[in-house]
């Protein structure tokens, strides 16, 4: 086969893959892990099931890619904020309301990532990611602690506290529940009191002033 018809073979089986990537985390941000089956996932791309096996080796290992692929974004968005210039206090400060700004803002996809039961292929990456989150933690309260601003002892732990504390405390508002009783206009808590109840938490766990 000449050198162009392989590279053109291989952009074009690319491009099928990206989609089915893409088509992936829409299903999952829209219904969850749960709505991510190949069956449907064929009709998005316009493929057979069949051959989706071509791009992906399980649909367990397609859900692993796309948590890991959602996950990296949300890392990436919390780093530029806590690694920005300014206090510790400041910085930590900002990355707490930015991660249950997004989480609020991407329910559904946010409570995918952080509760719902999933394959342990997912869960494997869960697991990484936590953390991944953790570690920004303690870069943070390592250099706080190194100014006198955050008060910690054994800063690993506390940071992997903190990060767990944020995760569990999003759980209950941003459930399926919950997202039901505050569209049927049931009185629910806003993402500001979410917020705030997790700067006071977050601030005290570490010897901040709020």
């Amino acid at each position: 086969m000449p050198a162009s018809s392989r590279s053109a073979r291989q952009e074009r089986e690319q491009s099928i893959r990206q989609r089915i990537i893409s088509s992936a985390l829409a299903r999952v941000a829209d219904g969850g892990f749960a709505a991510l089956t190949m069956l449907t996932l064929a009709e998005d791309v316009g493929i057979a099931t069949g051959s989706l096996y071509r791009y992906v080796p399980s649909k367990g290992s397609l859900a692993a890619e796309v948590f890991a692929l959602a996950s990296q974004r949300e890392v990436e968005a919390l780093k530029a904020v806590m690694g920005a210039p300014g206090s510790p206090v400041a910085r930590l400060r900002a990355g707490i309301r930015l991660f249950a700004t997004r989480a609020w803002h991407s329910r559904q996809l946010a409570f995918a990532l952080i509760a719902e039961p999933v394959d342990a292929e997912v869960d494997q990456q869960r697991l990484r990611f936590r953390e991944a989150y953790a570690e920004l933690f303690t870069q943070l309260l390592n250099e706080g602690a190194q100014l006198g601003v955050f008060r910690v002892q054994q800063v690993n732990l506390v940071a992997a506290c903190l990060v767990g504390a944020i995760a569990e405390a999003l759980v209950g508002p941003l459930s399926p529940p919950a997202r039901a009783a505050r569209e049927a206009g049931y009185p629910a808590a806003s993402l500001e009191q979410v917020s705030q109840a997790l700067l006071s938490f977050c601030l005290r766990a570490v010897g901040a002033e709020e």
